[in-house]
């Protein structure tokens, strides 16, 4: 799978100690989200963040680093637009901004209520309902959110 990473994801070193197997495929960047500053690195809604394309097949690493199944990230998918070489799709994960303390206010919006008219469905990974996840992953499917890697010239 091809994860966009933005923060502590971005060193070799950490990625080292988080995963057996990985690769770095390329620089890459996010449109429709800009990273905000926490504990530890986020996203918020709107604007662009640059960052790295890393390939593993080691999700479920990844999703406990990142605390997953206690709320603190939420993994999505994206469109990835990267060529014949990489898969349609990427995951990005986004922290809650209330659990990490970010400066200023970082607002998600509403999640649609109704999955059948267009929300996205979102549960953790226990099982129970996520509002922070709802939000993250409606924004997602109503905006214009993707990676795109570079280009070599």
């Amino acid at each position: 799978m091809d994860v966009f990473v933005y923060g502590t994801l971005t060193d070799p070193e950490q990625v080292g100690q988080v995963l057996d197997s990985f690769v770095f495929v390329g620089p890459a960047t996010l449109s429709g989200l800009h990273a905000v500053d926490g504990a530890y690195p986020t996203l918020a809604p709107g604007g662009r963040t640059a960052g790295r394309l890393l390939r593993t097949d080691e999700i479920e690493a990844l999703d406990a680093y990142e605390r997953v199944d206690d709320g603190l990230y939420t993994r999505v998918t994206v469109p990835l637009d990267g060529g014949e070489d990489h898969p349609d799709e990427a995951a990005v994960y986004v922290g809650d901004p209330d659990r990490l303390d970010v400066d200023g206010d970082v607002d998600w919006g509403e999640a649609v209520a109704d999955v059948a008219d267009g929300g996205v469905e979102a549960t953790s990974a226990d099982g129970t309902d996520d509002g922070f996840a709802d939000r993250v992953r409606d924004f997602v499917a109503r905006e214009d959110v993707s990676v795109v890697v570079a280009r070599e010239s």
